[in-house]
């Protein structure tokens, strides 16, 4: 953006505002140049406000320029045991002093009398644009930006938010608030500014012992906590704090007061009302720890019952596993018993359909003994035009025979050929397996295989 020709709206920024602009962009780190801008445009270029903004917004405190929609803190103004220092305007002195005072009495009174009846007339005829408040943080930074062109900036800090906010954040960090009223009509609202609130020592007093919130009341904002704090006379003042759980206004100042008389009084207030925040320090410290080792319980708790329901579960796996397993077995015994009995039907099967043994004399008989796996002997004649299947069958059919088995001939070796297969779908006769009258045949167990 630095080294680019900057858009026709960003041409009309000064010097100094870019300056800004660039220095606010290193602070924040924020990439889009626009966002900074108009960041800057609400604090009416005050780098360090706006600064200041932007690091609240970081670390979780609501942004000045999104007023949170949930219902204000209430102020107690209603205790009897506020603090009230009023200072009167100074008596005229002298003949002439006194004089003059006589003489301006009745034409004061009558200006004052006729424009309260025409502001109260006027209510009737349009109402009071104050009691309607649309952007309560514009009010307030459109009158520190006023207050700041007519008096400098050498003044207390100004919360740069809205009454809320600012009760809000006093009761969450525990500190006093003091609330400026300012009265843009009055006559000492002028000298008190300049030689009051502007000074070094009161500005340095108010920063470091408290927030400062403050606004006209012409603006719709500081209209609504007039209203609410019920001043009498300006200059005013409210000191706010938390009480007994409440947001209390403990200390009420107002007239024109002096620098050092302002410290001292202010000091008075802080000091008769300091023990109620140690106190409230203290509560808050015992609920935070309360509150810490009952979250310290749930957790512990909450493990417990975790690790019981772990339990549980392992448990109710390992009955289910138990009773899969169970199961299984049982499935298996079954199918073991069903294949056992499918066999025996298949040999007795077998058995019922073997051909007659032909008789001894038969000259196209053969005579085979076969050695089974177990070391038995068994003995039958075949016809030489019978398959080797019938051989097969026949060693099938016995209770000694494996379930699965091959015959084989001793010299020469050779596996004979009794199933069918898909190169040979007919098995070879006897005769054709080339074996004689008598023949030895050995039975190989191939139920492993």
């Amino acid at each position: 953006w630095r080294g680019k020709m900057a858009a026709p709206e960003e041409q009309e920024l000064s010097q100094e505002q870019t300056e800004k602009l660039l220095q606010f962009q290193d602070l924040t780190g924020i990439e889009s140049m626009d966002q900074c801008r108009r960041t800057l445009e609400h604090h009416n270029w005050n780098i360090e406000a706006a600064v200041q903004d932007r690091l609240n917004e970081q670390e979780g405190v609501p942004s000045v320029f999104n007023p949170p929609s949930s219902r204000p803190l209430q102020v107690n103004t209603a205790d009897h045991r506020v603090y009230s220092y009023i200072v009167s305007r100074p008596q005229p002195r002298g003949l002439l002093g006194w004089g003059y005072y006589l003489i301006m009495l009745p034409f004061r009174f009558t200006y004052y009398t006729l424009l309260d009846i025409f502001r109260f007339a006027l209510r009737f005829i349009r109402p009071d644009p104050r009691g309607r408040v649309t952007d309560p943080v514009g009010d307030v930074v459109s009158f520190i930006h006023s207050f700041e062109e007519k008096y400098g900036r050498s003044h207390p800090v100004f919360y740069q938010g809205t009454y809320s906010q600012a009760l809000n954040d006093a009761k969450r960090e525990l500190r006093f608030l003091l609330v400026y009223l300012h009265g843009d009509d009055h006559q000492d609202t002028d000298e008190f500014c300049r030689n009051t609130l502007c000074t070094e020592e009161v500005a340095n007093f108010v920063n470091t012992r408290m927030l400062f919130w403050a606004c006209s009341t012409s603006k719709p904002e500081g209209y609504r906590v007039s209203q609410a704090l019920r001043e009498n006379t300006y200059p005013f003042l409210a000191m706010i704090m938390l009480k007994d759980r409440r947001m209390t206004v403990v200390g009420r100042l107002e007239g024109l007061i002096q620098p050092e008389d302002l410290i001292n009084q202010l000091t008075y207030i802080m000091e008769a009302n300091q023990t109620y925040l140690v106190s409230e320090r203290l509560e808050r410290e015992e609920r935070n720890q309360t509150q810490a080792l009952r979250q310290q319980q749930d957790e512990a708790y909450l493990a417990s019952l975790r690790a019981d329901q772990e339990k549980d579960r392992k448990k109710r796996e390992e009955e289910e596993q138990r009773r899969r397993e169970e199961e299984m077995a049982r499935q298996s015994v079954l199918a073991e018993e069903r294949r056992r009995r499918t066999l025996q039907e298949e040999k007795e099967r077998k058995s019922e359909c073997l051909p007659p043994e032909p008789p001894s004399d038969d000259p196209d008989s053969v005579k085979i003994v076969f050695k089974l796996p177990n070391d038995s002997r068994v003995e039958r004649r075949f016809l030489f035009t019978q398959s080797l299947t019938v051989i097969h069958d026949f060693l099938f059919s016995l209770k000694e025979t494996p379930e699965k088995f091959q015959i084989v001939t001793n010299f020469p070796r050779r596996v004979l050929p009794c199933l069918p297969t898909e190169a040979q779908p007919n098995p070879p006769t006897l005769k054709e397996a080339g074996l004689s009258r008598s023949e030895v045949l050995f039975v190989q167990d191939l139920t492993d295989d």
